[in-house]
């Protein structure tokens, strides 16, 4: 009979008059449930924390995910909850006493020695691979992102840096805005205009919306 099978089902019913201990009729059970065993603790290292930033994790997820990210936090939370809930080690048992009352020769050395024997393999990890595969998949792409990205920000920061470099708006004369803009700035010779010098108040102004009647 299998060790795990054995130590669950084995009843040793004590009747020596020397074991005063016990009743005539007392049941004694040596008993390896399925959560002490079948436990992922038993193996060489023992859980004390997450190994996720959780803090740095949020940070990532959009606004419209956040109820989902909880969730799934609160599942691994419970699922670290469980496995902290159980012993570190095996449950001791105290085998010379058993080969004391116990009359079968042999027993209690046979479930010793396969007790010893129980190992629980550590589940395999066959998803790790497939994220580093896709990871290194996506990384082309994300330089590629990344570049035309910083392209963008930098053409906005020399737009910055022009701005910057200007006078204050309140030191600014219009000759020197006809200098440094000659297509924005007010010109009454080439492109004389009514006030207020806006385009709402001019004749033949249009709408966008009128615009795009008129092209249809």
């Amino acid at each position: 009979m299998e060790a795990g099978r054995a130590f669950q089902i084995l009843a040793v019913r004590i009747r020596s008059k020397d074991a005063k201990r016990f009743r005539s009729e007392n049941c004694f059970k040596i008993t390896i449930t399925k959560k002490s065993v079948n436990s992922p603790i038993l193996m060489a290292k023992r859980f004390t924390k997450s190994a996720i930033n959780w803090a740095e994790f949020q940070k990532r997820v959009p606004p419209e995910e956040q109820g989902k990210f909880l969730a799934f936090k609160a599942k691994a939370d419970l699922y670290l909850r469980r496995v902290q809930a159980n012993p570190p080690e095996p449950p001791k048992i105290n085998w010379e006493e058993y080969a004391k009352i116990v009359p079968v020769t042999g027993l209690v050395e046979k479930f010793k020695s396969e007790y010893a024997g129980v190992k629980i393999p550590y589940p395999e990890d066959k998803l790790s691979c497939k994220i580093d595969e896709q990871w290194k998949s996506l990384e082309p792409q994300i330089k590629s992102f990344c570049a035309e990205i910083q392209k963008d920000i930098d053409a906005a920061q020399k737009d910055i840096d022009k701005i910057n470099a200007l006078p204050k708006f309140d030191d600014i004369t219009m000759e020197m805005l006809y200098d440094m803009s000659p297509q924005e700035a007010f010109d009454p010779v080439n492109r004389p205009t009514f006030w207020p010098h806006n385009p709402e108040e001019q004749p033949g102004y249009m709408t966008p919306e009128q615009k795009a009647l008129k092209k249809h």
